[in-house]
């Protein structure tokens, strides 16, 4: 959804966008996130003791990567032309219910719960936003994250 500027966009409050476009977690991914967080726990890096050991016969992402892809979904969904700037403010709640295998394929569904002023004309901002796996009845991700922006 696009919407022209800040006065256009507080309509969206109490919406939920349409899911975005699915997205595969590959094994480079994966490797990619390890790295960068220095996380290197066989369950995520090791397809060959993963496929012989782990209840998932698969690597499994870091529920961290499917939290760090809300922010992408984030920007599929909803777009303010004006927008200068914008930043993430915090997470209030996440949980990862289920894990997600490499392979899979996320995306997400954003809400807007609130919308408030803030100074210097900018929003507080907080989403809702839940990464489904593709098949899996329960999601990967569930988060309530708060952002401010800046036209």
């Amino acid at each position: 959804m696009i919407y022209k500027d800040f006065t256009d966009f507080k309509s969206a409050k109490g919406t939920t966008f349409n899911p975005t476009k699915w997205l595969t977690v590959t094994q480079e991914m994966i490797d990619h996130f390890a790295n960068a967080t220095h996380d290197h726990q066989w369950i995520h890096v090791d397809q060959k003791r993963a496929a012989e050991e782990s209840p998932f016969k698969k690597t499994i992402a870091h529920g961290f990567l499917s939290l760090g892809l809300i922010t992408t979904f984030l920007a599929e969904s909803v777009q303010v032309t004006s927008l200068k700037m914008g930043f993430n403010y915090g997470i209030d709640s996440v949980r990862f219910p289920h894990p997600v295998v490499e392979g899979a394929a996320l995306r997400g569904v954003v809400s807007v719960e609130t919308i408030e002023e803030q100074k210097f004309g900018g929003l507080k901002i907080i989403w809702d936003i839940t990464v489904e796996i593709k098949g899996v009845k329960k999601p990967a991700c569930v988060a309530k994250m708060t952002t401010i922006a800046y036209e």
